[in-house]
Parts: structure tokens; C-alpha cells; sequence
């Protein structure tokens, strides 16, 4: 379920906020006059979502220091384009 409350209760109750955070493994959103504002997370929740874009991008850099290929900005984008459309692969 998503849990939604207002930016103040991060002051006024943190503790409850964060047994939601921790307890159920979900975010809390947090709103201001009515709006989104920020979205609070577990760092167990925060590494599993950044983790493998880490890796990746450690891999690509990892291949850029190894190849004299380049490409351009059009032909990455071309190639990422394809293959969401499932047209080829990278």
C-alpha cells in the first residue's frame, strides 16, 4: 500500500515514519501544500535500485577503456531505440 503524508510529520513524526519505511520495505511520499515533494526510502530499497545501473555503467566503462570504438550520441540512441522496440540487440 502506499503510504503518503505530509513533509511536517517527517519532523513531527519521524520515528513513525521511519518504522513504515523500515517495517514494511516500502517508500513514504511526502507532500507539501498538497504536492509531491520528495520520497523516502530504505537504503536497503535505494541500493536495490541503483545497484545493477552501477554495474552497468561500470561495465561500460570498463569496455570504453578497453576499445578505440566510438560512437555517437544518434547511433547510441538509434541502437537503444531498437532494441527496445525488440528490432535487434546492442
Amino acid at each position: 500500500m502506499i503510504t503518503i503524508r505530509p513533509v511536517s510529520d517527517l519532523r513531527n513524526k519521524f520515528p513513525e515514519i521511519e518504522e513504515t519505511v523500515l517495517g514494511s520495505n516500502s517508500p513514504v511520499f511526502l507532500t507539501k501544500n498538497g504536492y509531491g515533494t520528495m520520497v523516502l526510502m530504505s537504503l536497503e530499497q535505494y541500493s536495490a535500485l541503483t545497484d545493477t545501473v552501477e554495474r552497468k555503467l561500470d561495465e561500460a566503462d570498463a569496455y570504453a577503456a578497453s576499445t578505440s570504438v566510438r560512437l555517437s550520441k544518434d547511433e547510441v540512441f538509434d541502437k537503444v531505440r531498437n532494441r527496445i522496440n525488440g528490432q535487434a540487440k546492442l
